[in-house]
């Protein structure tokens, strides 16, 4: 049976461990125009346009301007950012231990050097047990790998892939930028190096049944090696992004979007959650966009009935042995 986030951690770790979001000062190679997408072989690459061969400009449809990292503390120093983003959370706990968590835009790419004294004046502190680093999977390198092992004989270091749906189509519709054989190729080589995976899903992508996303889901349970982790999150139309200006009225070059009522998601949820393999663990089952942002859908703003909500759906499925 799969593992909730907080048992996991507080079994590992002997208390709750809280989450730190800070900056790298990376941004993404499908905002800045380094992803090509090659219409002859179907297939992309990060360099100069050859022939035949045109930029992505813009980043993923349903990215906003903060890169998905809206609460993060902004980028100064690594020191000043995380006594910061501490100061946050101990207004209301006695919190002493915590993840080093860099979320937003793509945080390996950049140039391995700075990235690894980043990461490892980050790790180094006492108050860090977990690095945990939100990435693309092509943007990780034999020589990020090496920095990244490096990282991980100090102290855990999870690597969080943004997949979001393993179709084609719907990648395509919303400018991810790579195939999915790119995500399988560096799953295997994080895997054999010994870093701990996290699968970052999107449910409600525009175009998408149902049977589509629990797929995306079904696929991920049977990875080999087993997935460590996954994240789980409601689609949300954000102000600002490429996404909501496509979902205007009178724009009908996409699929119709279906927005899901709070019911729907939190069934649709328990149904993913039921998919996972043993010992998976289920880091998030839904999100909370910038209330000054979002547009649909409003429900998840109430982020404490929604949470109540899937406690009660999905409480059978998880190994409750785990504490």
């Amino acid at each position: 049976m799969p593992i909730r986030l907080s048992d996991y951690l507080k079994t590992t770790y002997g208390e709750k461990v809280y989450r730190l979001s800070l900056s790298s000062g990376c941004t993404c190679p499908n905002r800045d125009g380094s992803i090509c997408y090659d219409r002859i072989n179907d297939s992309y690459y990060i360099g100069e346009p050859a022939e035949g061969c045109e930029p992505l400009i813009g980043g993923c449809t349903f990215c906003s301007e903060g890169g998905s990292g809206e609460f993060a503390t902004k980028p100064v120093d690594i020191d000043t950012q995380i006594e910061l983003a501490k100061k946050v959370i101990q207004k209301k706990t006695d919190a002493r231990k915590f993840i080093a968590y860099f979320q937003s835009y793509t945080n390996t790419y950049d140039d391995v050097d700075r990235l690894r004294a980043l990461y490892h004046r980050a790790i180094s502190r006492d108050d860090i047990e977990i690095l945990s680093i939100g990435t693309r999977p092509d943007c990780i390198g034999e020589d990020i790998l090496g920095m990244l092992i490096e990282l991980n004989n100090i102290k855990p270091v999870w690597i969080e892939l943004g997949l979001q749906t393993i179709h084609e189509e719907t990648a395509r519709r919303i400018n991810r930028g790579y195939k999915l054989s790119t995500f399988e190729d560096t799953y295997r080589r994080l895997k054999k190096a010994g870093i701990t995976v996290i699968v970052h899903v999107i449910l409600g992508l525009p175009g998408e049944t149902k049977e589509d996303m629990l797929e995306t889901v079904k696929y991920l349970a049977d990875l080999s090696p087993a997935l460590d982790g996954i994240k789980l999150q409601n689609l949300q139309i954000l102000k600002g992004t490429r996404m909501y200006e496509e979902l205007a009225p009178g724009n009908n070059h996409i699929p119709v979007y279906h927005s899901m009522s709070m019911e729907e998601y939190t069934d649709l949820v328990a149904e993913c959650i039921a998919l996972l393999p043993e010992n998976c663990v289920v880091h998030r089952m839904t999100g909370d966009g910038p209330r000054k942002l979002l547009v649909d859908p409003l429900w998840s703003l109430d982020k404490k009935r929604v949470l109540n909500m899937l406690t009660k759906k999905t409480a059978k499925y998880f190994d409750e042995s785990v504490k």
